[in-house]
């Protein structure tokens, strides 16, 4: 067996209801005085005003820091971390999407005062300190809670990661209410990107793909295949919650730590140019991806298939991981997602330009079972068409 490292956050509480532990559990562990980090459609909700009324009930003071935006920029997580500093916090609470958890995350890293957000783009290079942090989900699908990842748009349309487990919170908080009220469309796409990382994290090509990994992603797979459908369309049905947020979470611990690969590279500037959700992004090509890797690297595909989909347990080898993939792509359509590139609108000259852009995510295409030229990630796209 190769070596390998596995990190993750340091506590997860899981559970529904479990959002009445945040005064304590701040109090007691992340500081008397925070920034909460969230975004405007949260405070639409009612879930933000709860929380802070939890944290004040504990004595608990509370900067809010309210303007997160989808696909975050670093203009609002320089800004976020300039008012941290000036409000003197001791810590840092993230609640609400992917993009609130990653912009969390820095704010931690860089209102300790002694990094720069350009010094730590790439692998390894945040240092810290930072200070204690703790995160809240409120989608099932980055799995940010767990991961040590931080993705920020940088420029007009490129996207750049912050990955070091200095990142990794202190606690992750995960309570299924508080997904109950998300969109139908919301939960299939987040949901999709859950499952992909789960997928890309089974079969990537990195030398720390790991037994952990797998077994989560396993796991995180089981959950969210027999799950999915009745979250889009039950949307306050308990158990599909559980097993989605649960699921998340695990495929997050599994690709934290065995990297994904050539899907999220595809999926990156679909959302950069077009400012596509990352859940859509990554559904839209999936299956095509899939389809060109199981041509020289069909076995983790086969492997993972019957997790998913048990009915595929029947078949063998290549045909079972071509069945998965159909399967994938039939998943996208029953829960209601877009079909293709054509369908949002995306005009068919700038394909070669995502194929250009997508090359450098070299982070990302490093891990894929199979090397991915320009050329094949411009047929990727046509096949998405």
């Amino acid at each position: 067996m190769n070596p390998f490292t596995f990190n993750t956050s340091k506590s997860v509480r899981f559970g529904t209801g479990a959002l009445a532990q945040i005064g304590d559990v701040v109090s007691q562990q992340i500081g008397q005085r925070v920034m909460l980090v969230t975004d405007p459609g949260m405070m639409a909700t009612g879930i933000i005003e709860r929380a802070l009324s939890l944290l004040k009930e504990a004595g608990v003071e509370v900067e809010l820091f309210k303007d997160v935006e989808a696909d975050p920029p670093e203009n609002i997580i320089l800004t976020a971390a300039a008012q941290a500093r000036q409000a003197d916090v001791a810590g840092i609470v993230g609640l609400g999407g992917g993009s609130s958890l990653d912009v969390a995350k820095l704010v931690a890293l860089l209102a300790a005062g002694n990094e720069e957000l350009k010094d730590a783009y790439g692998v390894g290079n945040a240092k810290g300190p930072r200070l204690p942090l703790m995160l809240v989900p409120t989608t099932a699908g980055t799995g940010s809670e767990v991961t040590p990842v931080s993705i920020v748009t940088t420029g007009t349309n490129e996207k750049m990661g912050v990955v070091s487990s200095v990142i990794l919170p202190d606690i992750a908080l995960l309570d299924p209410q508080l997904t109950y009220g998300l969109p139908p469309h919301i939960t299939a796409a987040t949901g999709i990107d859950a499952m992909v990382h789960a997928i890309e994290a089974y079969a990537s090509a990195s030398p720390n793909n790991n037994p952990v990994s797998r077994l989560l992603a396993t796991q995180a797979l089981s959950l969210m295949g027999r799950s999915i459908l009745t979250a889009v369309n039950e949307g306050a049905n308990a158990d599909a919650r559980a097993d989605m947020l649960l699921g998340s979470m695990l495929a997050g611990q599994a690709f934290a730590n065995s990297p994904v690969a050539a899907v999220h590279a595809l999926a990156y500037p679909l959302g950069g140019h077009f400012h596509i959700p990352h859940g859509l992004s990554n559904a839209l090509v999936l299956p095509h991806v899939l389809r060109f890797n199981i041509v020289t690297a069909h076995q983790p595909y086969a492997e993972l298939a019957p997790f998913a989909f048990p009915d595929l347990a029947k078949l063998q080898g290549q045909e079972r991981a071509a069945a998965f993939c159909d399967k994938l792509s039939d998943l996208a359509l029953a829960c209601g997602l877009q079909p293709n590139l054509r369908a949002m609108e995306i005009p068919r000259e700038i394909l070669p330009r995502l194929a250009s852009d997508a090359m450098n995510q070299t982070r990302l295409l490093v891990n894929n079972p199979r090397p991915v030229t320009e050329a094949d990630a411009l047929a990727i796209y046509r096949a998405a068409y």
